[in-house]
């Protein structure tokens, strides 16, 4: 998202020079919009049905419609809750903390009004399906035995408490923005905030009945497979869209969030071979996703080189995250959101300054003191809100279901339907 901070330098130097230059900024390319509408699918396309897929593959047959559900619901909700408040939180002109309500209902929006070299709507769909993709993620932390409105009622408070006021401290140009924080994709934005959200939500839930050693292995790896590699298409268009041009940029972009990904998904096949164990499609997947979510933040500055190193240090890090999280503590984060997403994208940000050297093809932007400053504040942030959030809705509505619901499933006791008869 670097060039959006471009954009909003271009905007404010083009109202100063009320002449030519403000008619150049304002020109619609075509070629920039077509890709950033063909990205827009893309990023949509990940959540529905890839993300859906990914997790619902993960849990058990019982509950297998209810995380479709959720993801569904959510994709559904996030989009209003954007079009009402969200847009004007995230890339209002307010201050550098909170971007104001002044476009509720997107009231300003115009039909030929432009954002840089695309219609102002382009872009704005294209966020909202960032803003999409974000809660739906947190999905994979509490599976299996939460509440559905309660899901709801916080996906609508965190959207508009946690992602729409950090969207606008680093690319809406906030604070962060203010200080050079490199996010080029979500390594904060997405990453970050929903993994450290997870984390929060499946402490204050609880662990599910039988965890860990009850708990039966994924029901449908194939059907895991198929999400992963839905969203590892999507994400071409998650980071390529990010440059928000057709440009070299853009190119770039896709390029090494394809290296890192298959870089991660060969060591999680590695890591899974030692010691005469065998190599899992579920494990392969899952190194993907990791290798993917820690390109992100840094895939607008690196080369190849870098994105070689990335999908290393992505692969390795999120493989012990996981064991350390799931073995070690013994912290039910179900299908391992804040180890593959949290960790991933923090330390793909974290990274970056070091990776997008020049001579490893990158553009050596990225100051680490400044990116550990953004981690720290997004981290705060997101845990602190959430836990006021979760702990509203734990004393009034709840946020787990019963142990006879719980039991039986959730697809049959929270939605009066079963995947399979």
């Amino acid at each position: 998202m670097k060039t959006l901070s471009r954009i909003i330098l271009g905007a404010a130097t083009s109202l100063s020079i009320p002449s030519l230059a403000f008619a150049q900024e304002a020109t619609i390319n075509s070629g920039d919009t077509a890709w950033i509408l063909t990205a827009t699918a893309l990023v949509l396309f990940m959540s529905l049905p890839g993300l859906a897929l990914f997790y619902g593959g993960l849990v058990r047959a019982k509950n297998y419609l209810s995380v479709l559900m959720k993801v569904y619901a959510i994709a559904a909700l996030a989009s209003i809750v954007w079009v009402v408040a969200g847009y004007s939180i995230a890339f209002g002109s307010g201050n550098a903390w909170w971007g104001g309500l002044d476009n509720l209902f997107l009231k300003s929006l115009d039909r030929d009004a432009v954002s840089g070299t695309i219609p102002e709507s382009v872009f704005l769909a294209f966020q909202m399906t960032f803003a999409v993709i974000t809660p739906a993620l947190i999905v994979g932390a509490f599976v299996e035995r939460v509440k559905f409105f309660p899901v709801l009622i916080f996906t609508t408070l965190w959207l508009l408490v946690v992602y729409a006021p950090v969207t606008h401290w680093i690319w809406g140009g906030g604070w962060l923005a203010e200080k050079g924080v490199v996010d080029f994709a979500g390594g904060l934005v997405v990453h970050a905030t929903a993994g450290i959200s997870a984390l929060v939500y499946v402490k204050m839930l609880g662990k599910r009945k039988g965890f860990p050693n009850e708990i039966a292995p994924p029901h449908r790896p194939a059907v895991v497979m198929i999400g992963a590699s839905m969203l590892w298409v999507g994400w071409f268009g998650f980071n390529g869209g990010s440059q928000l041009a057709a440009d070299g940029g853009a190119g770039m972009a896709l390029l090494v969030t394809h290296i890192s990904a298959s870089v991660a998904t060969l060591v999680w096949i590695g890591f899974e071979s030692m010691g005469g164990r065998k190599p899992t499609l579920v494990g392969a997947a899952t190194g993907t996703i990791a290798g993917l979510a820690t390109v992100t933040p840094a895939a607008g500055v690196l080369g190849p080189g870098g994105a070689l190193l990335i999908g290393l240090a992505g692969g390795i890090v999120c493989y012990f995250a996981v064991h350390l999280i799931r073995v070690k503590l013994r912290i039910d984060d179900s299908l391992d959101v804040f180890a593959v997403h949290g960790v991933g994208g923090i330390l793909g940000i974290l990274l970056l300054p070091f990776l997008s050297s020049t001579a490893l093809g990158g553009t050596g932007d990225g100051d680490f003191l400044v990116q550990l400053t953004g981690t720290v504040a997004v981290i705060a942030w997101s845990a602190i809100a959430s836990f006021i959030i979760l702990s509203i809705l734990k004393f009034t509505t709840g946020l787990r279901v019963n142990e006879e619901q719980e039991y039986e499933g959730l697809d049959t006791s929270l939605h009066g339907e079963s995947a399979y008869n």
